[in-house]
This record gives structure tokens, sequence and C-alpha cells, in this order.
């Protein structure tokens, strides 16, 4: 809202800047300043290099975004450092927006409790006194409530900061400088790895070991030129805060660490704790890097619910401040690395990390890197701050040699110097007139006298005030001895500076002992230095076979005439009189066990598969078939048998066509079944047998019997088949042309051993001499053999 006066000024303001004759004229209606395409397109690149260079991506040389260096750079203000005190989060995540960072203070507070989380970070950069967080997915408390302070692997970034070893640029509106880059002393973007989602692309880098990634540092230092597997001899692979086990080939990191794409394969660590007789559970000690362990056990106990490893009865969360998972088998007569190929296979358990080095070199250019471009990247860096702080170093020796020179003046001529501080008006300039020649006794020598007016004897105008603010009791001769003994020491460190300066390899040596004293600090000495994560070789996980998931019992299946379906315990007397539904009553009952898969074979040709373990229980009536695989409502189940890998099976349709299908080919994957005879119009599929023998007894409807060698079926994975016996067209009762008769029946025997079939009553008929109807496959037959039961059926 604007008071009258500020109206009448904003009025007078905007006419004044429609009248400025200066001003482009407006657009005319309709009319295109620029074109959209490119008006959008360079506003969205504005913002696609805004995230890329100051948010998502990481820089190589310190390894840090921009949110993390502000919230280090922050706590170094505040003066938090590792032997101090801690200070109120809110206090730190405020400074950095404040100051530095201005986005909202939930952000700051999430990437710096990151910072502090060391199931998060392989070294933490943040110590926090609170709740920051744990392994389960709990959130850190609010920041009021928790306390920081920086380690000491954050003091070691900052190092040499005060010393010029980085540029400073200004803040987002110029009241302070920050730095652009920090020192760091160690690959911290290796070290403690990235990740981030930037524009058009994004970064996964994994967390390493320190003194790994120093070793191969020195040695990239004394061999520039090493080749990227060579670096693998000191950087076998991550080193991930939570261990684990890493199972990928050596040649797959190879090619990861040399385009810096690729992946890793991470496994749990478990040991199999033995309870006592025989019993025993296996107890996992260390999950894989980012796994939220609540998550983890909510998904294996769905697995449990699922019947998805059937061979895990139980999980349980014993975990305290370490992690401690308890798998609990169904039965001690589980192989545990059964079991545990089955968990990392179906839960994360096992897990694969994926690698994308894609950092920015110098802070501009992001570029998915090599490992050694990264390790590259970072000693270049350590050359430059090397240099600066050394430059930076020179220049203050220079600035105290010339004071140093001054009070050596001055105690040289201390009468002349305190009759000038005591008598006259401006002794400052008095002393920079004078002149200190050469040819005082106690003077210095040609090779000493180095002051800024050599050859003039007059004092510079820093040596005067350093010689007026000299305090009285340093006028001793122990303090001119002192300033002598300082003087020659800075000199001597000077040359040492201006040589270093000067030589590449004194540069490169010089870096080479900062990283080994680096590894002193962060090595096998060092708290949580030692490498967590192992390596195995192992190959990829097989497939496990239901036999070995599930304990073997014996069950008896029933399946009712309406297709309801249950699996009674033990195997009972198959002629026991078992209760169903009202109308509906017994039709397939069978001895099985619990590792068994069931084939069920439907009329429309296809074939389901049940595992006989997942069956409801015998104490109801069962379930519906139905409802347990898709099975068509208008289809009928025409056989139920249990799956024989080895096995064959002669399939065939009501119109005579079939053929022999291995079941190994059969077994259904999904409950959508698999098609293995085809059928159309009205034709159904009506025998399934397993071929036992090497000939074939086909009987039709109309009462042809016809024998046949099983070599003239052909072996099919799916299709129509072949006819098996021929069928004669009679006239219907409209006239139409129909099937007289059709297939009735299918068996197989052995030759030798002849067919026997069922003659009702219990008794059965056995013929050893089939020859009188043998013939040849599609043939129409003879009448059956004596005692053929009327029904067409050999059961």
């Amino acid at each position: 809202m604007l008071y009258p006066a500020e109206r009448a000024q904003y009025h007078r303001g905007m006419s004044d800047l429609v009248e400025d004759p200066d001003m482009p004229p407006s657009p005319d209606e309709g009319e295109i300043l620029e074109p959209l395409r490119r008006a959008i397109g360079e506003r969205y690149l504005t913002y696609a290099l805004s995230t890329i260079m100051h948010r998502a991506l990481p820089d190589a040389r310190d390894g840090l975004k921009p949110v993390h260096r502000r919230i280090l750079y922050a706590m170094n203000r505040l003066r938090l450092g590792s032997n101090g005190g801690f200070l109120k989060s809110a206090k730190i995540s405020g400074d950095t927006m404040g100051d530095f960072h201005p986005h909202g203070d939930a952000a700051i507070y999430d990437a710096m409790a990151r910072l502090a989380q060391d199931f998060n970070v392989r070294y933490p950069l943040v110590d926090g006194q609170g709740n920051f967080g744990n392994i389960d997915g709990d959130n850190p408390a609010a920041s009021r409530y928790t306390e920081a302070r920086m380690t000491f692997v954050a003091e070691a970034m900052l190092e040499g900061l005060n010393e010029d070893a980085v540029d400073f640029r200004d803040n987002y509106d110029g009241r302070l400088q920050e730095p652009a880059v920090l020192p760091a002393t160690f690959p911290n973007i290796l070290a403690n790895g990235a990740a981030g989602i930037a524009v058009g692309m994004a970064t996964n880098i994994p967390p390493h070991n320190i003194a790994e990634l120093i070793d191969a540092c020195i040695h990239l230092v004394k061999t520039p030129n090493a080749q990227d597997d060579t670096l693998l001899n000191y950087v076998p692979g991550p080193d991930f805060p939570t261990g684990g086990v890493i199972v990928e080939p050596k040649e797959n990191i190879a090619k990861a660490y040399s385009t810096g794409r690729g992946s890793f394969r991470l496994r749990s660590v478990y040991e199999v704790e033995d309870l006592g007789r025989g019993q025993w559970q296996i107890v996992v000690t260390e999950i894989p890097y980012q796994v939220q362990k609540s998550k983890l056990i909510e998904k294996i106990a769905e697995l449990i619910q699922t019947k998805k490893v059937p061979i895990l009865a139980d999980i349980r969360d014993e975990s305290a401040e370490d992690i401690r998972i308890i798998l609990e088998p169904k039965s001690k007569n589980v192989d545990p690395e059964v079991l545990m190929n089955m968990m990392f296979r179906n839960s994360d358990l096992e897990t694969r990390f994926s690698l994308n080095m894609n950092v920015l070199i110098d802070g501009v250019t992001p570029k998915v890197c090599s490992m050694k471009e990264v390790l590259r990247a970072f000693l270049d860096h350590r050359r430059d701050v090397l240099q600066r702080r050394s430059q930076h170093r020179m220049e203050k020796i220079d600035h105290r040699l010339e004071v140093l020179e001054g009070f050596i003046i001055a105690f040289l001529n201390l009468d002349r110097v305190i009759d000038i501080i005591r008598y006259d008006d401006d002794p400052k300039a008095a002393l920079m007139r004078e002149d200190w020649g050469r040819d005082h006794p106690r003077a210095f020598t040609e090779a000493e006298y180095v002051t800024p007016a050599a050859g003039t004897g007059e004092l510079s105008e820093v040596q005067a005030e350093a010689i007026l603010n000299m305090r009285l009791r340093s006028l001793r001769k122990l303090e001119e001895i002192e300033l002598v003994r300082e003087r020659d020491a800075l000199r001597a460190e000077r040359a040492e500076l201006v040589e270093l300066l000067g030589s590449d390899e004194i540069q490169w040596t010089r870096i080479t002992e900062q990283l080994r004293e680096t590894k002193k600090q962060f090595g096998k000495d060092y708290a949580g230095g030692a490498r967590r994560t192992q390596f195995a070789e192992v190959g990829e996980i097989e497939e496990v076979p239901l036999e070995a998931m599930i304990e073997r019992e014996p069950i008896t299946v029933v399946c009712s005439q309406m297709g309801w379906i249950r699996a009674m315990t033990g195997h009972i007397d198959l002629n026991r009189e078992l209760k169903f539904k009202d109308g509906d009553g017994p039709r397939f009952i069978f001895h099985a066990e619990t590792t068994d898969r069931l084939l069920v074979f439907g009329s429309n040709g296809r074939f389901y598969t049940l595992s006989a373990a997942n069956l409801p229980g015998g104490r109801g009536m069962g379930e519906p078939v139905r409802l347990m695989v898709d099975l068509p409502n208008e289809v009928e189940i025409v056989d139920l048998i249990i799956h024989n890998p080895e096995g064959k099976l002669l399939v065939a349709s009501d119109v005579g066509n079939g053929f022999i299908c291995a079941e190994k080919d059969i077994v259904a994957q999904t409950k959508s079944g698999k098609q293995v005879l085809n059928v159309k119009d009205e034709e159904r599929a009506k025998i399934c047998l397993p071929v036992q023998g090497d000939h074939v007894a086909v009987v039709s409807e109309n009462g042809k019997f016809l024998v046949f060698s099983v070599e003239e079926l052909p072996e099919l994975g799916r299709g129509k088949g072949v006819r098996l016996q021929k069928y004669n067209m009679a006239r219907g009762k409209q006239g139409a042309l129909e099937l007289d008769g059709g297939l009735s029946d299918i068996a197989t025997f052995s030759w030798e051993g002849g067919i026997s079939w069922e003659m009702g009553g219990g008794k059965t008929r056995h013929e050893p001499d089939m020859s009188e109807w043998l013939g040849k496959r599609g043939s129409v037959g003879k009448r059956p053999p004596y005692g053929f039961p009327r029904s067409y059926k050999f059961k």
C-alpha cells in the first residue's frame, strides 16, 4: 500500500519513465522481439548451469558442494574446533544461511546432519551431539535440540585457509568473502564420496579409504604416467562406512575406475551361530551401504509372509549400537548357504552401488573422470595450495625481516633513538630522516645490510612504526641476540622457500611429505581408519531349486470335481472317505511331498504349475484352483499330476491330434500358465498321461482300437500335433457332417509286457499279445479285445 505522497511520486516516476526519449519504443501488438525457443533455451541453460555448478555436482579438488563448503566455513568462523565446545545447530545453520547460503535453513541443516552421520559418511566432517538420525532411517531431531562442532577431519580440510591458500569471492550480497574451494589435505571427493542430481547429468561416487587413496596419490606423484590398472594395487575398491563385502569381479572394478562408470555388488556380512542340539541361526552383522535397516527388515518379513523364501521362518532385530539381525531357518536341515543365496537374490542384503564419477574440474567444467583424473585434479590443487601458502609465507617473512632489521638498527643506535623519541616533535619522521649509516662500529656488514632503504641508511615507515611501538623492557642485550637469531632463521627459511618455488621436483617432494603426514593422521591408528569393506570372489547367484528351499514332508493331495484343492498331512489311505462341499465329490487324490510341483492340464491345452508346499491345509475344504492360477471358468481340469523333470507326457485333443512333450519344457513360471497343445473352435484337450513303454493304444468313442509305436509320435514343445487315429464323418440329426466318434482314451505300454485294463468290480484283464491291433498311426483300427469295457476306457 502506498501513502498519497508516495503514490503521487510513483505516478510522476512512471510518467517520466514513459516520456524518456532514450527508451526504445514499445513493441507493436503482435510483434515478436525474440523467438520463444531462444528465450526459453537461454533461460533454461542459465538455470542448468547454476544447478550443475552451484548445487548438485561436487568439486574435484575438495569434494564438496557449495552448501557443505559454506557450512564448514561458517563453523570455522564460529571457532567450532574439534577440541572446543559445541554450539546449537540452529545457530550454525542460521549463520550459514544469513551470511553465505541464502536457501532454506531446513535444507542446510539436513546437509549438515548428513555430514555427522557415521553410517552415511566414511569420515564425518561434523561432530554431532544429540539425535542426528540413525541407520533405521529415522530423521534427526530439530536443529534447536542438537549441537555440533567440526571434527579433526574437517580441520584438515581447512588447513591453510588463512594463509591465502585458495581464492575467496564475494558472498551473495557482497558483505563478506567466502572460499571458492577448501585447501583439503586429502582427496575428500573419493574419501567421502558424493551424490547429486543436476540438470541432464548426475553423480554418484562411493567412499574410499584415505590411507589407500594417499598411497595411490604418492604413486601418481612418482609415476605421472601410471596406468589406471596400477592404481588398483593401492585402491582395490570402495570402503563403505557400513562395511559389507564387495563381490564384484576385479575386471569389472578396473573397468569402472578407468571409465568413471560402473557398479559394485555389495553383500551383507553374516555368520552362522550354533544354538546347540543341531539348531542354528544366521546373524547379520553388517548391511549394505545406504540400506535402511527398518525397511530391510520389513521387506524380509514380507518375503516370509508371501512364502517367496519358504525355508525362512522368522526374522528378529536385536541391534543396539551395532547391527544384529537374526534369521531363523524353518528347519535345521536347511543349508545356511542356500538360505543366504535366496536372501541375496530376493532382498537388499545384496545391492548394487552405481558409480558415476561426474565432477567439476577446477570448479567449472563437469566431466566424467577416471580415478586417475580425479586424483590428478586433487594433486594439482595441492600443488597450487603449496605455492600459494609458500608465497604467502615469504611475504610474511619479508615483512618480519624488515621489522627485525629496524629493531636491530635501533639496538645498535639506542642512544640516538632515545634522544629522537624524547625530544623530537615528530619522532616517526625524524627516525625516517636520520641517516643510520654503515660507519657505526656495530653497523651491519655489506652482506647483512638489506634494509628497504639500503644505500641511503634510512628507515622505512614500517620500521619506524615498529620501533616506536617497541616496549621498554625489550631494550636489553638478550633481546638483541634473540632478534639476530630470529633474523638468521627467517633468512634461512626464506632461502628454502625461494628454492621451493623455483623447483617442481622440490614441490612434489614436499607434497609427498605432506601426504605421508596426512596418512599418519588418518591411517590405521586413527579411529575408524582401518578398511571396513572386504572383498570376496563369488559367481552369480544360481537359481535355487524348490526342493532345496522346502522341508520334505509327505502329503496327500486332494482335488474335488469342482476344482477345490487341499493337502492332507502325511500319506493317508487313498480309499478313506473325505468331506466335500454339498454337490461335490472326489476326483484326484494321490500321495506327494511338499517339495513336489503339480501340473494342472486344462481343456484349453495350457499347463499350470502349483507348488505343493503352498497348497491350503487339509482341515478345511481347500481353495479353488481357479484362484491359485488364471484358469478361465469355461475351461475344465483335464488332469492333475506330479511334475517329473525327467518325464515325458502324451497330450491329445478330443479330435485325435496329439504329440509327446518333455515335462521340463512345460513348467509355467506365471499364473497364466503355458500353452502346449493348440486347440481351436470346439476342440478340447482331453488326454494327458505319462509315457511308460514303447507302444501306444488308442480307443475311439465308436469302439475302434489301434496300437502303434511311440516312435511314430513327434516330440514337440508346442503345437497341434499329429493325427493319432482316423475317424469317419457322419450325418447328424440336422443333416450336417459330424465326426463319427472321436478320441475316447489312450494308454502306453511295453510290447513285451502287454497291456491291462480294469473291467469293473475290482477285476483286471491282461492281454499279453497285441499283434492283432498293431497298425500305423492315423489308421482306423479294429474292434477292441475281448472283455474290453463298453465305456471304452482303460480305467
